[in-house]
């Protein structure tokens, strides 16, 4: 008999982690408040349920990837959440980029209702989740962890623990704090080829392959060179959600980053010309214009 694991938020980084699962031969129960998101469970072969209790009555162990704050106190603890299902023992992998201090908040009222909550953040773009090449970053209840072991393989290429509750999300900053600035080194180095008259795939073809590459180069630069940001794996907007978390960490530290710092004035300035739900690889149009580029896509 299949495994049986549920998941909430069915949006770029669910759907891959939902598809992914039913592959490996999970049975897998959802839940979104989107229809086309709920429509996506139904093609894939999933089961529908209808409200994140009902997930939880369903399932022993759940993943939720959620785009806010608001949403995850809603799952968690709202009307139909998670902590009002019956029974005890259920394990909640939560996968979303949130404060820790509300991930905490819930981790509290889950615990009181008998049921664990893991955070777990995953590196990678949805591009990379959608061929399993996320990695998490678990931490929390060390025993739940190992229970989840297959079911976060089924999700992510590598899966680290790195500790007490809330250690995986300050791994997640500092990640994301490296993807902002390496996303927009890679628009910056394509777009001085540019500049220089080199065709933006040759730069990208020979880069690729050097000391200077990057993940965020090798993943976006593609994208990059043919100018094409329509079909976002991380929009801009999300983005900027990760940035205010960043920066508020770096802060509550006294810790100076002073190229992140400058780095995120670029995605604000993308969305303030109206690229907020584009892929974050659309900096490299930021880039140019301010280069005089205009390129014949």
């Amino acid at each position: 008999m299949a495994k049986r694991v549920g998941i909430v938020g069915i949006g770029i980084m669910g759907t891959a982690m939902m598809r992914n699962l039913l592959r490996d031969g999970f049975e897998v129960v959802g839940y979104d408040i989107t229809e086309a998101a709920m429509g996506r469970l139904a093609e894939a072969g999933g089961i529908a349920a209808g409200s994140p209790r009902d997930v939880a009555e369903k399932t022993e162990i759940l993943i939720t990837s959620l785009p806010s704050g608001d949403a995850f106190e809603q799952v968690m603890t709202g009307q139909g959440g998670i902590a009002s299902s019956n029974g005890t023992g259920q394990i909640v992998i939560e996968c979303s980029t949130l404060p820790i201090d509300v991930k905490a908040l819930g981790q509290a009222q889950l615990a009181a209702q008998g049921k664990i909550l893991l955070d777990c953040p995953v590196s990678g773009t949805g591009a990379q989740a959608a061929v399993r090449d996320l990695v998490v970053f678990a931490s929390g209840d060390e025993a739940a962890f190992e229970r989840c072991r297959d079911v976060l393989a089924g999700i992510s290429r590598a899966q680290k623990y790195v500790g007490t509750f809330g250690n995986g999300s300050r791994m997640k900053f500092i990640a994301n704090h490296l993807v902002t600035i390496h996303n927009l080194a890679a628009a910056e180095a394509l777009v001085l080829g540019e500049m220089a008259g080199l065709d933006p795939a040759l730069v990208f073809n020979v880069i690729a392959d050097s000391a200077g590459s990057s993940r965020m180069f090798q993943i976006r630069g593609p994208m990059m060179v043919k100018g094409r940001y329509d079909q976002p794996t991380a929009t801009m907007t999300t983005h900027l959600k990760d940035l205010d978390i960043i920066g508020k960490f770096a802060a509550d530290l006294h810790c100076p980053t002073p190229l992140f710092t400058v780095a995120a004035q670029f995605y604000h300035a993308a969305v303030a010309q109206g690229r907020g739900g584009e892929d974050t690889g659309a900096i490299c149009t930021v880039l140019e214009n301010l280069a005089g580029i205009e390129r014949k896509r």
